[in-house]
């Protein structure tokens, strides 16, 4: 039974991928919502973000896991302040972990060669075609140093809900296209 609830928890989690599939102008909205509250959220990641080559806004990633679990999110990438793409992050993992969350992710691509080898895949993910490096912030919203020598820097915000387990690790994300 336990199981059969897992494969049914997956099942909608990435069946409601579609389903739920946000249109073109209200993900614009919620993208530019994201990007205020990120904005608020740390000086430090606002200044950095206008020096990055990319800038990946994801407004909510839902997340559900129990025992094996999954997430989805959609959303859009900025170079030079300008939304050039769509894309969604999906991934599925088992293992401890329980709960249910939505937040929201930004990732900035602080070098162009990993902004151009994430445009120029198929299909990137976290981990294997690309390392990313979760930030940390400190005392007055400033960034830890050794952070900010990575090419690639998330700042996962806004989580809403209760979920053990934080990692963008094994997280695929895949050009989409939005009407």
């Amino acid at each position: 039974m336990k199981k059969l609830f897992c494969l049914g928890l997956i099942a909608l989690v990435f069946s409601a991928s579609s389903a739920f599939a946000a249109k073109k102008k209200v993900l614009d909205a919620k993208i530019d919502q994201a990007i205020e509250d990120f904005y608020e959220h740390t000086t430090a990641g606002k200044r950095l973000a206008e020096d990055a080559a990319g800038m990946l806004v994801f407004p909510s990633v839902g997340k559900a896991g129990f025992g094996i679990g999954g997430e989805y999110g959609e959303g859009a990438l900025f170079v030079k302040g300008k939304r050039v793409d769509y894309y969604s992050t999906a991934s599925a993992s088992i293992g401890f972990q329980i709960g249910v969350q939505s937040r929201s992710q930004v990732i900035l691509f602080l070098e162009k060669s990993a902004l151009n080898k994430f445009r120029s895949s198929e299909g990137w993910e976290v981990g294997v075609d690309g390392s990313v490096a979760i930030a940390n912030i400190g005392a007055g919203g400033e960034i830890d140093s050794k952070t900010l020598n990575e090419p690639v820097v998330a700042f996962v915000f806004g989580s809403k809900g209760l979920m053990y387990n934080l990692s963008l690790e094994g997280s695929k994300i895949t050009k989409i296209k939005k009407d």
